[in-house]
This record gives C-alpha cells, sequence and structure tokens, in this order.
C-alpha cells in the first residue's frame, strides 16, 4: 500500500514535516511501521497551495516522480525551499498498477487534491462499470490506470464541489454496490485525504471494518505545552493539524488514531474531532 500525510495551518517549510521528524514521511518510504509494506518506493508525490490570493485560479502546485523518495535529489531541494499553508505528501506502494508518474499521487482536478491508501479489492473485475459511471465530461482527465484516480473521478461526478463526505459516500456506495453484484465480498479499503485549498478532509473506511492506519495531530497549543523542545512546533498556529498514515514520531499525546468509518476535517467548523462516515449504496 503508501503512506501519506496532509498538512494545514500556518505557512511551513515543506522539509520541516518530510524530513526533519524522527520518523518522517522519507524516513517511512524506506521503514514503514504499520504499512502492508516496509518499503514504499514506487515513486511519490507532492501536492500544495501558494496561500497567495493573487495566484490565479487557486489551483495547487503537484511535483510526481517514479523515483524512490529516499533518494529525490530533485525533492530534497524543493522541500528545502517551499512554503505553505496546505500540502500533501505520499509515498506510493503499487498495489498491482504500472509505476508510472501518471499513477503518483496527488491527483489534481481544478483546485481538488486527492490521494488514497488502499485498493479496491479485484478492481480489473469491477473497472469497466466504475469508469461507465464517471461523467463524460471528466473521463478524458484520467491519465493513469489507478483505481484510485477512478475513485477521485467519481466523487467528483458525483458532487465533490457541493458536498466532499456525500460525494465520498456515494463513490464509495457504488464501489461496495459493484463490489457484491461481481462477488467481491469486501471490495473497500481507503484512507483517503481532499483538499480544495481551504480545507482537508480526511476519511478512514473498509468493508471488512480493518482499515490501514490513520492519525490525526492533537491541537497545536497542547502539543507545543508537552514538547516544547522541539523546534517546528514552536512555529505553527493554534489552528495547523497533520493527519499521517502513521505517526511521524513516538512523541506522547501528540498522535490520536481516527476511528474505523469516520472522517475529521481541518479546520474543523464544528470544532468536532470527527465525524461517522456511512456509504450511500445508490
Amino acid at each position: 500500500m503508501c503512506r501519506w500525510l496532509a498538512y494545514s495551518g500556518s505557512p511551513m517549510l515543506l522539509d520541516a514535516v518530510l524530513y526533519r521528524p524522527e520518523h518522517s514521511l522519507i524516513n517511512q518510504s524506506l521503514h514503514a511501521r504499520m504499512g502492508v509494506e516496509t518499503t514504499n518506493g514506487d515513486g511519490f508525490g507532492l501536492g500544495w497551495y501558494s496561500g497567495d490570493a493573487g495566484n490565479g485560479d487557486g489551483t495547487p502546485a503537484v511535483f510526481r516522480d517514479i523515483a524512490p523518495a529516499w533518494n529525490n535529489r530533485n525533492l530534497r531541494e524543493l522541500a528545502a525551499h517551499v512554503r505553505s499553508p496546505l500540502f500533501f505528501a505520499h509515498v506510493r506502494a503499487s498495489t498491482g498498477s504500472a509505476v508510472q508518474q501518471t499513477n503518483c499521487h496527488p491527483f489534481r482536478h481544478g483546485r481538488w487534491l486527492w490521494m488514497h491508501n488502499g485498493a479496491i479489492a479485484d478492481f480489473h473485475r469491477l473497472q469497466r462499470d466504475l469508469c461507465l459511471a464517471v461523467d463524460p465530461a471528466l473521463f478524458p482527465s484520467i491519465e493513469g490506470s489507478t483505481d484510485s484516480e477512478v475513485m477521485f473521478y467519481l466523487a467528483v461526478t458525483f458532487g465533490l464541489d457541493q458536498d466532499v463526505p456525500g460525494a465520498v459516500a456515494r463513490m464509495t456506495g457504488l464501489v461496495e454496490r459493484l463490489g457484491k453484484e461481481h462477488g467481491v465480498a469486501e471490495p473497500v479499503q481507503m484512507t483517503l485525504a481532499i483538499s480544495d485549498g481551504e480545507r482537508v478532509w480526511a476519511f478512514r473506511y473498509s468493508s471488512r471494518g480493518a482499515s490501514r492506519s490513520l492519525f490525526y495531530s492533537s491541537r497545536a497549543e497542547t502539543v507545543r505545552h508537552l514538547h516544547p523542545e522541539v523546534e517546528y512546533l514552536q512555529e505553527i498556529s493554534d489552528d495547523s493539524r497533520i493527519v499521517v498514515s502513521e505517526p511521524l514520531g513516538d512523541l506522547p499525546g501528540v498522535w490520536n488514531e481516527l476511528p474505523e468509518s469516520t472522517y475529521t476535517v481541518v479546520p474543523s467548523p464544528e470544532d468536532q474531532e470527527y465525524l461517522s462516515f456511512v456509504p450511500v449504496l445508490g
């Protein structure tokens, strides 16, 4: 599978999160502790928003490569110079689709970023029916061959612009229904991160009720109080949060596991840590 992180908060250099922590995402690309695979070397990707209201159409920048993240000089150079208030990072372990740039996460459509850890079981059996459900106007935008990208464009088809949780619930429900029609008992395994440049939505769900790991950070003021010795934590605002496939270190009190079949929103308008997630069977 894969490992990913999503950051939202005060503008920060990417390398503060990607490289500096004890168990950073770059470390996880070689030494993941909670993933199906220890090594995630089938490519990587970054997506980030500038936070500059004058940057034109507000679409995020994306940098993806098929090289392993741990020895990519361009990634290290970029991470040390790009500062962003909202960014995604993903290291990939392919579940069978080709190792190619168009299959690396995050995926982008307009202002949206999307990344995924997991798989649609027996995707080759469901792929045709799932693709036929994508809006014909969107279908030419699918560049790669992954289940993750098809899931993204299904969510866009089902109204991501208007209702993120609802669109993801309808997408997931369609995969569940088609899976059962094709004899796939447990078709969905997913942790998802989605952003429009203002908020991050993160979902944890699987058909069997045993989803891949996903954690969110405690409130910044709590983390700073617990760990004043961690330099980069002193720079972040109170609304800064990180969502990760696995913790970036062993700092007590920092990481909270997102419960099964829930999602979280950063920043949360209702001041709730997480909400229930239920697929909508169509």
